[in-house]
Order: structure tokens, then C-alpha cells, then sequence
């Protein structure tokens, strides 16, 4: 019996210009790759991106929260602060 592993990947269809698609054979084969290659690395590269975009969205939140120590302190009272 033979297991079958479901592949990680998928298909997807892409309509392109004509002229566009001529110019991005010319470019995977001077890149000894194939059109679907390079459109998924391409692809791959702008979820990476976004992905440490939201990481560091969330850790700049996060530290905005909590709040930064910068060490001063401060020696007067609120009420000294607001004597009029």
C-alpha cells in the first residue's frame, strides 16, 4: 500500500499582458528559472515582508504600553505643579 503525502503547494493561474509575459520568459531564463519560480519567490518575499512588518508593529505597541523609563523622577507634588 502506498501513502500518499498531499503536497504543500498549489497552483494558481496569472493573466498577464502579452508583452509583459514575453519580457518575463526572456528574464527567468537569464535567471536559469522558470516564470513560476520566480513569481513565487516574488510572491513569498511580500509576505515575508509583511509579516516582520506586523512583528514590529505589534513589539513597538507593545513597548509604547508598557511605557519608557527614561530616569528622571519626579520630586514635585501634582498639587506644586498646579499652584496658581
Amino acid at each position: 500500500m502506498t501513502v500518499r503525502q498531499e503536497s504543500t503547494t498549489q497552483n494558481i493561474t496569472v493573466r498577464l499582458e502579452r508583452q509583459t509575459l514575453r519580457k518575463a520568459k526572456v528574464l527567468a531564463a537569464k535567471r536559469n528559472s522558470s516564470i513560476s519560480r520566480l513569481l513565487a519567490e516574488q510572491i513569498e518575499a511580500l509576505v515575508g515582508q509583511d509579516d516582520a512588518y506586523e512583528q514590529a508593529q505589534r513589539r513597538a505597541l507593545e513597548l509604547l504600553d508598557r511605557g519608557l523609563h527614561l530616569g528622571g523622577r519626579i520630586v514635585a507634588t501634582r498639587d506644586e505643579w498646579h499652584e496658581r
